[in-house]
């Protein structure tokens, strides 16, 4: 007799049907049971307003996140950046496995790079963070460029620029590759010029707190490192959340040493106004965390520092 079959909560969009479908089949090899798919619309998915106006990115979450409370699905894939900082006490989180590029990419006209884009290109994104960054990048190289704000699917989105409408979008490196389109890229930024999300570029394995069989067999995908990169960023992200409603990027990652093992991560943090005019930057380098509470330490640290240079005074809209 067939086990019966593990029930994964996603979106419906493509790249979440990507991801899960990733998912599904790395789960599948650990049980040895079948993985079915359960689409769920959220909110998010079905509202064409600013994600600002809406809540952030929590919009996507909630409605997996009830379909996992009310026993209709077994676990659930959401994008890490989605997730709210604060982890409900009746859902586990199971597992991170080991994170995509976390680079932004551009997609523009004529295959240009973001440093040659014509006076006054117009650049979509929905994301504030991006243009902070972005804006603030312009503005010290002498560049004249409009962030026009956007909301819709890859598809959607590349499509203002092969319409003529864009000069170029922003996109996430990691969601391009998991649909196979990152070919159409035309441009990496660097996390020099524009810090990612925290979390990008990693998924987050949900499941009910109390099921500890499959909480145990989960956890066979969990990769130590990007779940502790991953909450240093969340943690930098909490403490300024308190205290600073500004557009927020966050990177952990390994120093580069010419082939040296580095027992150090380095955690970056940027805070800024959406037209790029007040930028708070900065880091920090510890030993790489082997605890939680050693992660959360390195992230609330970070976002004392950045508080006590101005964070706070930059109010833009929440990029969360």
């Amino acid at each position: 007799m067939t086990e019966k079959a593990l029930r994964l909560g996603t979106r419906r969009s493509k790249l979440a049907m990507a991801q899960s479908g990733q998912v599904a089949d790395a789960v599948s090899q650990v049980t040895g049971r079948p993985v079915e798919l359960v689409e769920i619309t959220t909110y998010g998915d079905t509202s064409r307003e600013h994600l600002a106006q809406i809540g952030g990115t929590g919009v996507f979450v909630t409605a997996l996140r009830d379909a996992l409370l009310r026993g209709e699905v077994d676990f659930a894939v959401h994008s890490l950046k989605d997730l709210p900082t604060a982890q409900p006490e009746d859902l586990a989180l199971a597992a991170v496995p080991v994170r995509e590029d976390p680079r932004d990419v551009i997609v523009a006209r004529d295959a240009r790079k973001f440093a040659d884009l014509p006076r006054g290109a117009r650049v979509g994104t929905g994301s504030p963070r991006r243009m902070a960054q972005l804006n603030a990048y312009a503005r010290s190289h002498g560049m004249d460029i409009e962030t026009v704000p956007i909301r819709g699917n890859v598809d959607t989105r590349i499509g203002y620029v092969r319409s003529g409408e864009l000069d170029a979008v922003v996109l996430a490196a990691a969601g391009m590759n998991r649909i196979g389109r990152i070919d159409e890229v035309t441009d990496f930024l660097s996390v020099d010029t524009v810090l990612p999300a925290p979390g990008q570029g990693a998924l987050a394995i949900e499941c009910a707190a109390a099921d500890a069989e499959l909480i145990a067999a989960l956890a066979e995908l969990d990769d130590p490192f990007t779940r502790a990169a991953v909450t240093a960023e969340r943690s930098l992200l909490a403490a300024l959340e308190a205290g600073c409603s500004a557009p927020v990027g966050a990177l952990a990652d390994l120093p580069h040493a010419d082939g040296q093992i580095v027992k150090e991560m380095r955690l970056r943090g940027v805070v800024g106004t959406t037209d790029g005019t007040a930028l708070v930057q900065l880091s920090t380098t510890g030993p790489v965390p082997e605890t939680h509470e050693e992660a959360v330490a390195l992230g609330r640290e970070l976002a004392a520092e950045m508080l006590a240079q101005g964070a706070a005074g930059l109010m833009g809209e929440r990029a969360h």
